[in-house]
């Protein structure tokens, strides 16, 4: 078992990587000290290959749990599932000292995150990723939330977990459809931070994606410590953290306007990966080889990198852009590459230059 940091004075947390960590949820969370009663929000797919081991180890060790089974998929993170799980939370007489298990991928952990973070005003949550994408991103840092019609992630809050449980088990049984699509936050790290570990991904990708256990315990590290030093110097994504968002303002965007039901997020940040190294190449000086590279290893990992839009659905991209939670002043702010290793943030692309990049050949 491989242990990473995240260093919060008071709010530190591990997380524990390894394979067979799900029957140790219970011992784990009883190492912490919290009250007996909790919930865990998982899903109707999740919820069929791993709530009753979940279950059982919490229960073995004394804990009291209930489940909440949501469905599967990103339309589900809404105010109204928020609100279902308030009641059940109140049915159960969880206290201050209770606590949320969210056992699933990052839709799961968004939404369960964001209910504990608001349920008497804050009580404690432990995220047991399931999918990839939910182990490298989205289960660390503590940014929590829902979708609302007009964007996503446009409700949410900051609300760091007590502990992350990553059990590479649970990602033997990912679609093939659903681990590719994790790779693009794996990637993402890459452009964003560190060089070697892109050149090891170019290396090391035919592993990947047969799932070497030792190669991808390694990475999926190396991503949370990425993950963990950036969340450390900005936990509140005053500056630093907004680095993470690379490819996901056209990402999002496209999301939004395909009603969250066409692309996988991580599908969806591929593209606005893809499009925001093209921006990148006419703004800031990303070298055409580095875009070429980026192109490349999104192709290998059977992702897709250029979307076909229609001038209508183009103006739709382009309005829930403006959406995006890192507009300021009324402008969109991308993330954007000067090298493989090394981005900037705050960076006003025009509309013009955005449309040469999604409608790149």
């Amino acid at each position: 078992m491989r242990t990473v940091k995240v260093s919060l004075k008071e709010r530190s947390y591990p997380i524990r990587i390894g394979g067979g960590l799900l029957t140790q949820l219970g011992p784990q969370c009883a190492q912490l000290k919290l009250g007996q009663r909790c919930a865990v929000i998982t899903d109707e797919t999740v919820a069929k290959k791993y709530q009753q081991p979940a279950v059982a180890s919490l229960r073995a060790v004394g804990f009291q749990p209930m489940t909440i089974k949501l469905k599967a998929g990103e339309k589900t993170k809404t105010l109204k599932n928020i609100h279902a799980c308030y009641n059940r939370f109140a049915d159960h007489r969880l206290e201050r000292n209770s606590f949320v298990v969210a056992l699933g991928g990052g839709v799961v952990g968004d939404l369960a995150g964001f209910a504990a973070a608001t349920y008497l005003r804050g009580i404690h949550f432990v995220q047991v990723p399931t999918t990839l994408l939910a182990q490298v991103d989205s289960s660390v840092g503590g940014k929590v939330g829902v979708n609302l019609a007009a964007g996503k992630n446009l409700v949410g809050a900051f609300h760091q977990p007590r502990l992350v449980l990553c059990d590479l088990d649970t990602l033997r049984t990912l679609p093939q459809r659903e681990f590719r699509a994790g790779l693009a936050e794996v990637i993402k790290y890459g452009i964003i931070y560190d060089a070697k570990l892109f050149s090891r991904f170019e290396r090391d990708l035919p592993l990947l994606l047969k799932q070497d256990a030792k190669t991808l315990a390694a990475i999926i590290a190396r991503c949370c410590q990425i993950k963990a030093k950036v969340v450390v110097q900005d936990e509140r994504e005053g500056d630093l953290r907004a680095i993470l968002n690379f490819g996901h303002t056209i990402g999002h965007a496209l999301e939004a306007i395909s009603r969250y039901g066409k692309y996988l997020h991580g599908e969806a940040i591929s593209i606005g990966q893809i499009a925001a190294a093209m921006i990148s190449v006419e703004l800031t000086g990303l070298p055409a080889r580095d875009a070429n590279r980026i192109v490349a290893i999104f192709e290998r990992a059977g992702l897709p990198i250029s979307v076909k839009l229609s001038a209508v659905q183009t103006l739709r991209l382009l309005d829930a852009m403006r959406l995006d939670k890192k507009v300021s002043g009324g402008e969109t702010k991308f993330v954007l590459a000067q090298r493989i290793g090394k981005v900037i943030t705050g960076q006003t692309v025009s509309t013009q230059v955005v449309r040469q990049a999604l409608n790149r050949k």
